[in-house]
C-alpha cells in the first residue's frame, strides 16, 4: 500500500513582508525554519501543537515535505 504524498502548497506561504519573506506556516509567523528547529530540539509534535494553538498536526507534516522537497531540489557536487 501506498502513502498519499501531501501537497504543503497550501500550507507554506512566502509572504516579502512577513519574517523577511521566509517561508511561514498559512500565512502565521511561525517559519518553516522554526518549526524544523522544534522537531530537531526533540519537541514533539504533541508538544508543538500544545505550545502553538493555532498550528493543525497537518502543518507540521506540511513543514517536514517542504523541506524534503527543498532538498531534493539542492544541486550536487560531484566527487573529484
Amino acid at each position: 500500500m501506498y502513502a498519499v504524498r501531501m501537497t504543503y502548497v497550501d500550507r507554506i506561504t512566502i509572504e516579502p513582508g512577513k519574517r523577511g519573506g521566509k517561508p511561514c506556516i498559512r500565512g502565521l509567523r511561525i517559519t518553516v525554519y522554526d518549526m524544523l528547529d522544534y522537531l530537531a530540539s526533540g519537541m514533539t509534535e504533541q508538544q508543538i501543537l500544545h505550545d502553538f494553538p493555532d498550528l493543525e498536526a497537518a502543518d507540521i507534516r506540511a513543514c517536514l515535505q517542504f523541506a524534503a522537497d527543498r532538498e531534493r531540489r539542492l544541486v550536487s557536487i560531484p566527487p573529484e
